[in-house]
Formats: C-alpha cells, structure tokens, sequence
C-alpha cells in the first residue's frame, strides 16, 4: 500500500517556479478569500492583458491568506472538479496581498493613478446597512469608524469596510490621482448602488466635500458573479501534494461553471475579461435576479432544510427526494417572475449541486441568513401574495431559518446578528421573526401563518 504524501514534505509551490511574473497592481479587492481566487482572479488570470493588471489583495477578519499566500509569491492551485475528475492550474493575478486593516497598504494604492478598479466581496453584512439600505450609524464599529475618521482623515485602524473605502477615497482626492470605477461583486441584487448608498452616507457624516468629488471621479459598477467554491480542506492540500508533486497551503477547489455580468463605465480601463467569458452588458438586473433566486435561495433553502435531516453538503441534501421536491417547487415559483429564461439555468443548477466532487458545506451557506434572506426568498414571497399564489415554498425556507436557529444556534449556527436572531427564534413568535426580515411579509398573516404551520412541521418530522 502507498502511503500518500504528507504535503508539507514537499517543495513548496512559488511564483518564481510556477506562475508568472507578478502585474503590475492596477486593481484593489477587498475581502479576498476562496471565492474570489476561484472567480474575479481567475476571469483576470484568463484575460488576453493578465500582464497589464494585477490585483492587490486584503483580507477580512484574519490575516491567514496573508500567511499562507506570502511565501507562496501569492500564487496558488485552482482545482476544477468536475464530475469525471479534477484539473489543475496555478494562478498568478493576486500581486500582493494584505490584511484587511492594513490602511498604510491600502491608502497607497487608492493614492497610486495606475490604479483603475476597486472590486470587493465583502457579503451582504460587510455594507452594515441598516433594514432600510442605510448605513448602519448605531453599529457600533461604524459609528467608532466615522468618530475616528472625523478626528483623523488618516486614521490607522478602520474596522468596516464603507470606513475604509472613505479613507482610500479621501487619499486618492489628495494626490490628485483621478478617477477610479469601484466594482461589488457581492451576492445583492443592484451592490453597486448598495455600495454606493452606504459609501456616500459615511462620506457625509465625515467629509462632506468629499461627496463633491467622488460624483465627478467614482464610478459605480454592478455585477452578478456566479461559481460554487467551497472551503478548503486539508483534502484540498493532499490532492494537490499527490498530483502536482508541491506542497501548496492554499489551494481553491471549485466547479466548472463560472459567470460574470458586469454593469458599469471603467474611465481608467480594465482587463478584457469579456474575452475570458465575461458578459458586459447595460442591464445587469435580470441576471442578478436569476442568481439570487434560483441558485441562492435554492442554497439557502438547503443550508436550512438539510441539517434537519442530517445532510452535511449541498450533493447530500439534493439527493435526498424529499428536499429536492422543495427546491423544485421552490424554482417553480421564483422561475415564473424572472424576465430571462431559466429552464437552461434550472438543468444546470440540478447538475451543479449533485456534483459529487464539490463538497459545499450546508453550514458554509447557512452563515449570515439574517442578511441573504431578505434578498434572496422575500422579493419571491411578495410576488407569489401580491399575486394570491401558494407561498408555501418561500414560507418553508424562512421556517427553517427559524428551525435551524432553534436546533443549533447555540452550536454550529453564525450570523452578523446571531444573538437577535436566536432570541427570535426561540421566542415562538414566528411574526418577529419574520418581521426581522421584512417588516411587511411579518405583517401578512397568510405567510406568518404558513410559516408558523411549516415550522411546527419541521420540528416534528426531523430529529433534534
């Protein structure tokens, strides 16, 4: 018997034996981790102009892909798992990469001219938006943020990133280094005006006459993205180790399908990413729709639903009869009031999650619902009541939401507002639960009710 490698024993993955020479940096992303390696890099990596336009990485919350990509030259393994079997490619578009709350790092590019575009994966709780759109003033590191800011434009330690942003904006005006398109690449329907909305209200509660500015120099761009990346695991490490022969602490494993749909003016240029695959177009909306309620609040409904019945990924929980019944009827109903067509789309989606290679964990998804919810299943459930149709499938979603909580809030549950939710939850009043989501669904009793009544079932019908 062959006693596999252990990774680390292995000579180490470099740019300087493996990739290409690091690009010049022309663009900044906030929140890089494993989806953007697997998606905005590698549509950089494949353009025709890759050499012309690298990309300066920042963290979130830890600085771990600072550690792991360093001595790596920044480069890592992309592993495409297809059903049949896995293929493999080093990507080099990430030039450097730094900690989230490295302002130093991040005020010189914004100041740098050759710096054109600003994209960002943040997820829908890095805008701190409050349930109206609004930035969120009374969270409290936005309000510490915006203190900070005010007494010190220069300010060293920013913990949000419409803070950051501000401060990277501010910088750019005083070095006089000219327009910049700024490029949300988040799961929200319409994130380039999200982003903006949150961005301007922090400028206003700072420097105002910075607002001035930035409406001659920023350009707000929109884009849905679209590719199932899972975290990594140390399976990740070893399949690398034994088919490369290197020891890479970084890899990304991720499906085949990929999409990008970009909206917006870049007054500085940017990568053909068309020429990669990418689809530029001038209405980006009926796209992010289609994402949002068939891909994502399919997977959201999963993320929920399949713990209850004790499935572990997105491959298990489809393949159970019983939940992939609910997720058709769940694409059913969000199918009927999309503008573009979405049969083609719906037999990809099918085929996406019974991958077996992609092991996409349930709880990975379920992070943050408080914040994917409202975009995801609420704008179907309004639809389907406006139009006196069954609401069953989106009032299921939210009970398991509810559920879900309930079973493992104490647990494996995570969300921006964990404590809120879960005292929700548990209350028994399904209304504030709803309500938190969207004060006008919490208000309809056609859906509370059908919520309350889909909760008492999948409490009874699933183990605790």
């Amino acid at each position: 018997m062959t006693t596999a490698p252990d990774p680390t024993s292995l000579p180490r993955l470099t740019r300087a034996e493996h990739g290409r020479s690091a690009a010049p940096i022309r663009i900044i992303h906030l929140g890089i981790g494993n989806f953007t390696r697997a998606h905005q890099a590698w549509y950089t990596e494949h353009a025709p102009d890759a050499a012309q336009w690298g990309i300066a990485g920042f963290t979130g919350r830890s600085r771990r892909m600072v550690d792991k990509l360093d001595p790596q030259g920044n480069v890592y393994t992309l592993i495409t798992s297809a059903p049949e079997g896995d293929s493999f490619e080093v990507i080099s578009s990430i030039s450097s990469m730094h900690e989230g709350g490295d302002m130093e790092a991040l005020r010189k590019y914004f100041a740098d001219p050759n710096v054109s575009i600003v994209t960002s994966t943040v997820t829908e709780a890095g805008y701190k938006r409050d349930a109206h759109g609004n930035l969120n003033v009374h969270d409290t590191d936005v309000s510490e943020d915006l203190a900070k800011l005010r007494n010190d434009v220069n300010a060293s330690e920013l913990s949000t990133v419409p803070a950051r942003i501000v401060a990277g904006l501010e910088a750019r005006r005083a070095a006089g280094a000219g327009a910049i398109t700024i490029l949300p690449c988040d799961n929200l329907a319409g994130n380039g005006a999200a982003f903006r909305r949150v961005v301007e209200q922090a400028i206003e509660a700072v420097e105002p006459t910075l607002l001035e500015w930035t409406r001659d120099n920023v350009a707000w761009a929109t884009s849905m993205v679209d590719r199932i990346t899972p975290a990594t695991t140390d399976a990740e490490l070893q399949t690398v180790a034994e088919t490369k022969g290197w020891y890479d602490a970084a890899p990304v494993r991720t499906e085949p399908f990929l999409e990008w749909v970009i909206q917006g003016d870049f007054p500085k240029g940017r990568p053909a990413w068309d020429e990669a695959g990418a689809v530029i177009t001038d209405d980006v909306e009926p796209y992010e729709q289609r994402k949002l309620w068939m891909l994502n609040g399919s997977h959201s409904t999963l993320a929920y639903v399949g713990p209850l019945f004790g499935h572990e990924s997105v491959a298990e929980a489809i393949a159970d009869p019983k939940l992939q019944a609910w997720v058709n009827e769940w694409w059913d109903l969000a199918g009927s009031y999309l503008s573009v067509s979405s049969d083609d789309y719906r037999a990809k989606l099918l085929e996406r999650f019974s991958n077996p290679r992609i092991h996409h964990h349930l709880f990975q998804i379920a992070t943050d619902g408080s914040q994917k919810l409202p975009v995801r299943i609420v704008p179907v459930a309004k639809h389907a009541l406006a139009d006196g149709r069954d609401v069953t499938a989106p009032a299921r979603a939210i009970a398991a939401w509810i559920v879900f909580l309930r079973r493992f809030g104490d647990t494996q549950a995570k969300d921006v507002n964990l404590d809120e939710v879960k005292k929700l939850a548990n209350s028994g009043d399904v209304t504030s639960a709803v309500s938190y989501l969207d004060k006008d669904l919490g208000a309809n009793t056609v859906f509370t009710n059908k919520v309350n009544e889909l909760v008492h079932e999948l409490s009874s019908t699933t183990a605790a």
